[in-house]
């Protein structure tokens, strides 16, 4: 056991299975553990590599295998999935990670800190609130529309229903119905305050990193996805350029190419979906700045004059993930590109 200089983990949310191998390659360790014996099972053992796949409380298990003076780094499933021979289980997912951990090739995930992972869980609210607020809107117009109350498209519109909602003197709404209408009015009333409240607490965040107020230099990039882009990307030097870090967003394109004949079909979509989205977003709002004021990127132009906006906007969020990873990599601020 002292003997194991490379460990991998398959982590699950209470057994653990474990397999070590020493500097020759031979099997030296295999064995079950409990959550609780986990970290004391590790103290005893000599500083060697842990690899572990970037799964629930991967982050959590990394930095605290690292203060007991072990090599931690983290793979995606993905790419650890080929190393699995036949029937999968727990033992054999262990095996697979201590074997694609000593890869020379194999990619891995930075470790975020317990203060990046706070901020990502406030982006995961805000986004839960997003849907809640939706949801509650449609399910308001929804049920109005069965008594024949509509209301036009926006915000302005569903005020409109919750003051129907609340005159108890109008008559088109069924008693019933109306309390039922009001739960889902004060509802939505209190959604709309969490949302202001992390809306604050996310600029906040995005003011007081360096990286983020440069970041925010960028057209099309402001306090959400620079937040978003410094808590979820610990460590930009991972990416060995701009465009592993855009193929990490699946903002390029599938390739399905043989036999010499390159296929490239739609985006990938793979990584991390939140931060993709939030680049798509923030690249059609540059597009729709453009068509309205003009713009003096001569790319852009080239772009929008064969590509429909949104396909220009793909494109967009891919450069300005490229441009984003330039300058957390450099320290750089942002500079525009200046026409020849």
């Amino acid at each position: 056991m002292e003997e194991a200089s490379v460990v991998g983990i398959d982590l699950a949310k209470s057994v653990f299975q474990v397999h070590g191998i020493d500097a020759k390659g031979q099997v030296v360790l295999r064995r079950r553990l409990s959550r609780a014996k986990l970290l004391g099972f590790f103290a005893e053992l000599p500083p060697c590599l842990i690899g572990m796949e970037t799964c629930a409380s991967a982050n959590y298990w990394a930095r605290q295998l690292a203060e007991l003076g072990h090599d931690v780094r983290l793979m995606p499933p993905q790419y650890v999935k080929p190393y699995v021979k036949r029937s999968k289980n727990d033992a054999s997912d262990a095996e697979a990670i201590c074997e694609a951990v000593t890869r020379p090739t194999m990619r891995f995930a930075g470790i975020k800190s317990a203060t990046q992972q706070s901020v990502l869980v406030l982006h995961r609210t805000r986004a839960m609130l997003t849907r809640q607020r939706t949801q509650l809107g449609n399910a308001v117009r929804a049920h109005m529309a069965e008594f024949g109350i509509v209301a036009p498209v926006g915000r302005l519109g569903l005020d409109r229903l919750f003051a129907i909602v609340a005159d108890d003197e109008d008559s088109r709404v069924p008693t019933v119905a109306r309390s039922c209408l009001a739960m889902l009015a004060e509802q939505y009333r209190l959604v709309l305050v969490h949302l202001l409240e992390t809306d604050r607490a996310i600029r906040a965040d995005s003011r007081a990193s360096e990286c983020g107020r440069r970041l925010q230099e960028i057209p099309g990039v402001g306090p959400l996805l620079a937040s978003a882009l410094v808590a979820t990307i610990p460590d930009a030097g991972v990416f060995r350029s701009g465009r592993s870090l855009s193929a990490w967003l699946g903002l390029v394109p599938r390739q399905n190419s043989s036999g010499g004949k390159e296929r490239l079909g739609g985006i990938t979509k793979a990584g991390d979906g939140y931060l993709r989205r939030m680049l798509f977003v923030g690249a059609m709002a540059v597009i729709r700045h453009a068509e309205r004021h003009g713009t003096r990127r001569a790319w852009l132009l080239a772009l929008l004059s064969r590509r429909s906006p949104r396909a220009a906007a793909v494109a967009l969020a891919n450069k300005i993930g490229r441009i984003a990873w330039a300058m957390m990599v450099r320290g750089e601020r942002y500079r525009e590109a200046v026409a020849a």
